[in-house]
């Protein structure tokens, strides 16, 4: 791995032992060592032990004193927080976007549905940024940049979700809301956009059913998962 000499080093392998463990190249539970992560960076323990203390601020990591450092398991009141503000922007901005249909908007929304279509059967990360890529631009299309960058740290605990679920589930189903969710702006039906954006980021609450039964190990239950869904 090579780091970027104009910024900060501790900054960068926050981000790459972030971006490991929302993507679950890094698995629930594993433990992580400190010397270990420092030799095969080519760096001293000290901006490992200050990314740990960062991850773990994001409750992406769990320090355990005398035991050590390991991946968090996935938080289903997290999760159920993430989905619940990812659906109240979300929803307002495909109801934007249905208002002011633009021909050019539309033509790269079906293309990019295309574009999911024909990448399928790759699944996981590559799905994942062809998803990202889509809400994205429909964030985009209702001038709301700000308002996606806002929800970056907020969403990557339901990102976890999300590429489990890329590996695990059908991912048809997926791009077919994604289509409904076209179709309704296309029809400039602001509410059925709205509506339809919500049913597709409400999937997610049966995405973890499904998953949580597969796979119990990578999954923790908190007393207020019913409070956050």
């Amino acid at each position: 791995m090579t780091f970027d000499a104009t910024a900060p080093i501790g900054a960068q392998l926050i981000t790459i032992l972030r971006d490991q463990i929302v993507a679950g190249d890094l698995t629930p539970g594993t433990r992580l060592s400190e010397q270990d992560i420092a030799n095969s960076f080519g760096m001293s323990r000290q901006p490992v032990r200050e990314a740990f203390i960062k991850l773990a601020a994001e409750k992406l990591l769990e320090i355990r004193p005398q035991r050590g450092t390991f991946i968090c398991k996935i938080n289903l009141a997290e999760v159920g927080a993430s989905r619940f503000v990812r659906e109240a922007v979300e929803a307002d901005i495909a109801k934007l976007v249905a208002g002011n249909v633009r021909p050019d908007i539309l033509a790269d929304l079906r293309a990019q549905i295309k574009d999911q279509y024909r990448d399928i059967a790759k699944g996981g990360a590559q799905f994942i940024r062809l998803d990202e890529r889509f809400h994205r631009s429909l964030a985009a299309a209702a001038g709301q940049e700000a308002a996606w960058a806002h929800l970056q740290p907020i969403k990557m605990h339901m990102d976890r979700v999300r590429h489990l679920t890329a590996q695990e589930l059908p991912l048809d189903r997926v791009i077919q809301q994604h289509e409904a969710i076209v179709d309704a702006i296309e029809a400039g039906d602001e509410g059925r956009a709205e509506q339809a954006m919500r049913q597709h980021l409400r999937r997610v609450l049966d995405d973890l059913k499904t998953l949580a039964a597969a796979l119990p190990d990578y999954f923790e239950v908190s007393p207020a998962v019913n409070d956050a869904q």
